[in-house]
């Protein structure tokens, strides 16, 4: 059987097509079973997570990219929910403060990079500076060519000084995304995640899936590559992005440091 991590690997010159995003490649069949399958993933990661904090030697980034509703948040719960808050950090980025814009891009991105022995979720990353920028025009093409050239230069440095760096595009249609704000905007309980902006940005679909392709397709490398994972299916995205993690992390070969002999010599009184 194929790795899954190239099950799932980008394309060299990517197209993005709606009908992918329904693609269940790691499906057994039956939903419960692959929802049991999540959680045995994702207890793992979280027993190899504790591993990778105490061995103080690998640093863990992983980037979650994809359209509104494509279920950044819901892989942060379903995948990583089980980790010990102790070396785990998740960054949610927003736009950038006033701060942040008088300095480069990647200012504020390489502040939250993980140290050794952590594992850190960038929700939503650097990659918006070359998608919503471009969308409407803020940067024009020599200045987008000249931010992916930065974004390529600041992932191999953080290859070279040991991150492991694993970037995901959550890939949903624009079927599935109009289902899920329909949803948001009938439940009361869900309004606190609606934001009208969505519906303007939904305007510029067939740009975002334009920008996304070219995106992947610039920064794509074998010390940071990009997996499309099909994203209409909450449980199947779950599954494969928690397959591709515990695949990467059996590679590293974790282990605990060496014991200390001494230690045994001690008696608690």
């Amino acid at each position: 059987m194929a790795s899954v991590l190239q099950l799932f690997r980008a394309a060299k010159k990517l197209k993005i097509a709606d009908a992918a995003a329904a693609e269940k490649p790691l499906s057994s069949g039956d939903k419960t079973q692959d929802k049991l399958q999540i959680d045995e993933l994702a207890a793992w990661i979280a027993e190899s997570q504790d591993i990778l904090y105490a061995q103080h030697k690998h640093k863990i980034l992983i980037v979650l990219q994809g359209m509104d509703t494509s279920g950044k948040d819901g892989t942060v719960r379903g995948v990583f929910g089980k980790i010990d808050p102790l070396g785990v950090h998740s960054v949610a980025f927003k736009a950038p403060t006033p701060a942040e814009k008088d300095r480069d891009f990647l200012w504020r991105v390489h502040q939250q990079v993980p140290g050794k022995g952590e594992l850190t979720i960038f929700n939503r990353s650097h990659y918006e500076d070359v998608l919503i920028t471009r969308v409407h025009d803020w940067i024009d093409d020599k200045e987008c060519a000249r931010r992916y050239e930065h974004i390529r230069g600041f992932e191999k440095m953080l290859a070279e000084t040991g991150t492991v760096v694993l970037k995901f595009f959550l890939h949903i249609s624009s079927d599935e995304q109009k289902k899920r704000l329909e949803q948001r905007i009938a439940d009361p309980d869900k309004h606190w995640k609606f934001d009208p902006n969505d519906l303007e940005e939904r305007k510029y679909w067939s740009d975002y899936q334009r920008l996304y392709a070219k995106a992947i397709d610039e920064t794509d490398a074998d010390h940071a590559p990009w997996y499309v994972i099909p994203a209409d299916s909450k449980t199947q995205r779950n599954l494969a992005i928690a397959t591709i993690v515990v695949e990467t992390l059996q590679n590293l070969k974790l282990a605990y440091p060496p014991a200390n002999p001494d230690y045994s010599k001690l008696k608690v009184v």
